[in-house]
C-alpha cells in the first residue's frame, strides 16, 4: 500500500540526492498514512520522471526522503489546453481536478460577459492539480494560470494553436468532425460560462481565423460537463486515448 502513494517534489529527483518533504506531506505520510523511516513512497516533479524512494527521516512537521531507482523516465506528454469561465467555487475546483486526469497541459480560467465569479485562488487551483496529478499517475502538471479577460486570451492566444470554441446556440459544426485529422496536443478548448457566451462574442469569434466555433450535440451541458466532455472527446479521437 505505501509504494502506491505518490508524491509531487518541487525540486530535483536524482538516485541518493536526499529530498525534503513539505510540511503538509509530512504530515499526511506520518500521521494519516502512519509511514516512518523505510517505507516506500514514489516520487515526481514534472522533470525528471518517477522514482521509488525511501523515507529516510519523519516527524510532525518534516521528512527527508531518498529516491533509489527511477521507476518511469519522463516522457513528452504534449495536451490539449483549456480556456474556461469559472463557476462556483466546487465546481472550478472539479473542473481543474478532471482536466488534470484528462491530460490537459494548461488551464486557464476566463472572465467573459457573463461570468459570475469574478476572481480565482491560482494557488488553490495548481494544488488541486497537484492532488490530481498524484493519484491518476500522471509525470507532468497543468500549467495553471492567473484569471485573465477574454480580450487578453484572444489577443495573446498563439495563431498555430486552433482554438475550438464550445458553441451552445448550435453554431458549429460536431467536435469529434472538426478534430479528425488533428493534434490534440496542439489544441485549445474554451468552454463558456452558465449563462452562455454573450452576441458581441459570438461575433468576435467569427472574425478569428484561429478559432473554430464546435457543438457537443443536442443537449445544452452545465459548464464543468462541457469543459469535460470536449477533453474527453479530444483525447479519443486526437490524442493519447487512441
Amino acid at each position: 500500500m505505501a509504494a502506491g502513494i505518490r508524491l509531487y517534489i518541487d525540486g530535483d529527483l536524482a538516485e541518493g540526492v536526499p529530498v525534503a518533504a513539505s510540511a503538509d506531506q509530512a504530515h499526511y505520510l506520518g500521521r494519516v498514512m502512519r509511514l516512518g523511516p523505510g517505507d516506500a513512497v514514489n516520487l515526481f516533479n514534472g522533470r525528471d520522471g518517477e522514482w521509488r524512494a525511501v523515507i529516510e527521516r519523519i516527524d510532525k512537521r518534516s521528512a527527508d526522503i531518498l529516491p533509489e531507482t527511477q521507476t518511469r523516465p519522463q516522457v513528452e506528454a504534449p495536451g490539449p489546453w483549456l480556456a474556461f469561465a469559472p463557476v462556483k467555487k466546487t465546481g472550478t475546483d472539479f473542473i481543474v481536478q478532471k482536466a488534470t486526469e484528462l491530460g490537459a497541459a494548461r488551464l486557464i480560467p476566463v472572465a467573459t460577459a457573463n461570468t459570475q465569479t469574478g476572481r480565482t485562488n491560482t494557488d488553490r487551483l495548481t494544488a488541486t492539480a497537484v492532488e490530481a496529478a498524484e493519484q491518476c499517475e500522471r509525470l507532468s502538471l497543468p500549467e495553471v494560470s492567473d484569471m485573465q479577460t477574454l480580450d487578453a486570451l484572444l489577443n495573446t492566444w498563439p495563431d498555430d494553436r486552433r482554438l475550438f470554441i464550445l458553441d451552445e446556440t448550435g453554431g458549429g459544426v460536431p467536435l469529434a468532425q472538426a478534430l479528425a485529422g488533428a493534434n490534440a496536443g496542439a489544441a485549445g478548448f474554451l468552454t463558456g460560462p452558465e449563462g452562455g457566451f454573450s452576441a458581441p462574442e459570438l461575433d468576435r469569434f467569427a472574425k478569428l481565423s484561429f478559432v473554430a466555433r464546435v457543438t457537443l450535440g443536442p443537449r445544452i451541458l452545465r459548464a464543468e460537463t462541457a469543459a469535460l466532455a470536449a477533453l474527453a472527446v479530444a483525447q479519443a479521437v486526437a490524442g493519447d486515448w487512441n
